[in-house]
């Protein structure tokens, strides 16, 4: 099954990156929005993975990020892969307590290597993808809103992250938790 790791968003956020959705819809660009409830902060992906080994795969995350604290993150500011001139995905960026995600990033990464998985080969870059550029209609009034960003923030604190199914459908993906890591409180 289709498996992935990733930090939850609240209530408090997710209407946040809606109303974010909104203002960039406003546009009027060609853009598959991402569906709210399904945003969420990929700490790794991990592609196919033998249902029977996600038991281990969690227990082995609960024992590595042991000792790792609860912390925050904000929310807030638009942003786009490749950049703002031809953007491919829109996102909300992410600051706060950057040091922190990092380190539990880099605890799922290694676990995830003792397991067998390959290894990221791409820098980790925070972000919440907000949609993603079908094609080119009014790509610059997208382009120029992306620019100007946005003034709304949200604080997201992080105390646990899960590990997901992803169902791939017409519709889009399902996600569904397999598992739940806690953080120290």
């Amino acid at each position: 099954m289709r498996t992935f790791v990733a930090v939850p968003l609240e209530a408090g956020a997710r209407s946040m990156l809606e109303l974010l959705q909104r203002q960039l819809r406003a546009a009027g660009a060609d853009v598959r929005w991402t569906a709210v409830e399904s945003i969420h902060l990929t700490l790794k992906f991990l592609g196919e993975v033998d249902p029977e080994l996600v038991p281990r795969l969690a227990e082995m995350l609960r024992r590595a990020c042991a000792r790792q604290a609860c912390f925050a993150l904000d929310l807030g500011g638009l942003g786009a892969f490749p950049g703002t001139k031809s953007p491919r995905v829109v996102w909300c960026g992410i600051q706060g307590d950057l040091e922190q995600l990092r380190a539990l990033q880099r605890r799922v990464e290694e676990t995830c290597l003792a397991l067998g998985f390959p290894a990221e080969q791409r820098e980790f870059r925070p972000h919440l993808t907000l949609g993603r550029v079908r094609g080119p209609r009014n790509l610059q009034r997208l382009s120029e809103c992306i620019r100007i960003g946005s003034e709304l923030r949200s604080r997201l604190p992080v105390d646990k992250f899960h590990v997901y199914r992803s169902t791939l459908t017409p519709h889009g993906a399902v996600y569904q938790v397999l598992e739940t890591v806690e953080l120290q409180a």
